[in-house]
């Protein structure tokens, strides 16, 4: 073949493509999540450039600013209406922009600057070699019980990059209840899975079980995440496009154009149905619902605590926002195939995650099953499929996930020669010792219990209302039976700390930093406010409980 008539094929083949048009992107509807990803791509530079004794008061400096920053921002779009009249999809189709975003991106937030203060409290260990020390390792390479570690120590290194990693999971779990297509929601679900599994391996006592945890979380996440692009890629071979609104159109049978090269499998309800079933499957992973919660209770116990009130409390309200923008917005046309299911894993989960949790000796894994049993009620409220049914979600979320950081707060607190004393014996008699601590404790005990007067209570009789009206009475009283069950561990809990003689070489109560003490006291006055004066809060989850396609 001659030089000509290769170059004629060339030509010919590149006519017909055009310009292509550059993507129009909504710089201010997206402001809260850029502005975090900007300050967690800084913090990597913080660790570069800026000296060792310097970088915890500027990493702290930065992330709490930009947080901030960030629910100002989202603040600032639901005021102008976006969260209502203005709701629209933005970024070319990728990111939605909608009521329950915001919601749930600003409840994120919040819990995020929360969280970021747990990370900073320094005063908890006592100093080694003259440091402050957090919670954190020292050096997070080097081999435990190693002289790199040991040196390590002595120089008072600290692991500072638990900072800008914090923001990298926010930024994720700020995309992922907002994704609009199935390509956005499997990116968003690496960015915040990703740096938690590093959080979790971080832990300065107890390294190995915390590594141990992290390879965990780390093997069952990636099986998850697996599932989930196995399941993106057959929606996609059933709609011909990972968007929202077309596979909702195809599932309703709305669509008047089909791609010639999808012509074959489009419409193919085996597709479909599998595709679902996968894709759903990551996200009640992430959600820790029974049977994909076998990571929990491990991963809680073996991660710094501090890590594990930021996971318990954000990462369900991203997963839990992203389930019901998939189950409401994409699959509204197939909710008899979906719901029936649905039933049998809040079933299961609420019982299961209450009934394991009777067992337990160490207080994190309790709280850990006692999550999972959260996770089943939530789903209660998924299962409604009613607008009140998104707003009860909303508004559970934000209540639970600021008791859930303040519970693990006041876990830090409690300590022995070995770090924290999590083994329950050693919280025996520990409203005698320091009557506060306990108290505070055990007002986040009660509001997991659903106890009135408590967040908790407002939480699960919204979440209860919802689906007994969306006529999931059964489910109801399902719901209620386990949370009588799970009230018998919560108040054991209580009964052993008040009523209980201290051991003689219990453990003591640390003198936390304002940062943890401000962590608490925002966890002790939502859940005071959300239970005695909650009609505002409920208010705003119903405007916010609407979403955009």
């Amino acid at each position: 073949m001659s030089a000509t008539a290769v170059h004629s094929l060339w030509t010919t083949a590149a006519e017909p493509i055009g310009k292509i048009d550059a993507p129009d992107i909504e710089y201010g509807q997206l402001s809260p999540t850029l502005i975090v990803i900007g300050a967690a791509v800084l913090g990597v530079l913080i660790e570069a450039f800026v000296p060792r004794k310097s970088r915890y008061y500027v990493q702290l400096f930065v992330s709490v600013v930009a947080l901030a920053a960030a629910f100002a921002a989202v603040v600032g779009l639901a005021a102008r209406g976006f969260g209502t009249t203005k709701a629209q999809i933005a970024a070319m189709g990728a990111i939605a922009v909608d009521g329950p975003a915001l919601f749930l991106q600003g409840t994120i937030l919040l819990t995020g600057i929360v969280a970021i203060f747990t990370f900073a409290e320094r005063r908890l260990d006592p100093a080694a070699h003259g440091n402050r020390v957090d919670s954190f390792a020292a050096q997070a390479g080097s081999v435990p019980g190693s002289e790199g570690e040991q040196a390590a120590t002595k120089a008072g290194f600290t692991t500072t990059e638990v900072f800008p990693l914090a923001l990298f999971a926010i930024g994720g779990m700020l995309v992922f209840p907002a994704a609009n297509d199935l390509l956005t929601l499997f990116i968003a679900l690496e960015v915040f899975s990703l740096p938690l599994y590093l959080l979790c391996a971080l832990a300065r006592r107890k390294r190995l079980m915390s590594q141990e945890s992290a390879v965990k979380y780390f093997l069952l996440g990636a099986f998850a995440s697996a599932f989930t692009l196995f399941g993106i890629a057959l929606l996609y071979g059933y709609a011909g496009s990972v968007s929202y609104a077309t596979i909702a159109n195809v599932v309703e049978g709305n669509v008047k154009t089909v791609n010639p090269a999808l012509a074959d499998t489009m419409g193919n309800d085996a597709l479909l149905l599998i595709g679902v079933a996968m894709v759903v499957m990551g996200l009640l992973f992430k959600v820790g619902a029974v049977p994909f919660h076998m990571w929990t209770p491990d991963v809680y116990q073996g991660a710094p605590t501090p890590v594990t009130g930021f996971m318990a409390a954000a990462t369900k309200v991203a997963a839990f926002g992203a389930l019901l923008r998939l189950l409401y917005v994409v699959l509204p046309g197939l909710r008899w195939d979906w719901r029936p299911v649905m039933w049998g894993v809040a079933i299961i989960t609420m019982l299961g995650g209450a009934i394991i949790a009777i067992t337990q000796t160490d207080i994190k894994r309790l709280l850990a099953y006692s999550s999972i049993a959260h996770a089943g009620f939530i789903l209660a409220g998924v299962i409604a499929t009613t607008p009140d049914g998104i707003s009860s979600v909303l508004f559970y979320l934000g209540a639970y996930s600021f008791v859930t950081i303040g519970a693990f707060a006041v876990v830090t607190l409690v300590r022995d020669a070995g770090g924290e004393a999590t083994h329950l014996s050693k919280w025996a008699g520990l409203g005698r010792r320091s009557p506060l601590v306990a108290a505070v404790f055990a007002v986040f005990l009660l509001a997991f219990a659903g106890i009135p007067l408590t967040s908790g209570f407002t939480g699960k009789f919204a979440v209860f209302k919802a689906a007994a009206e969306g006529g999931a009475g059964a489910l109801v009283v399902v719901g209620v039976l386990s949370s009588a069950i799970a009230a018998f561990f919560y108040i054991r809990v209580i009964v052993l700390m008040f009523f209980s003689e201290p051991k003689a070489d219990g453990p003591t109560v640390a003198v936390p930093s304002p940062l943890t003490m401000t962590a608490i006291a925002v966890g002790v006055a939502v859940t005071l406010v959300l239970g005695v004066a909650p009609q505002y809060f409920l208010d705003l989850a119903n405007q916010a409980g609407v979403f955009v396609r």
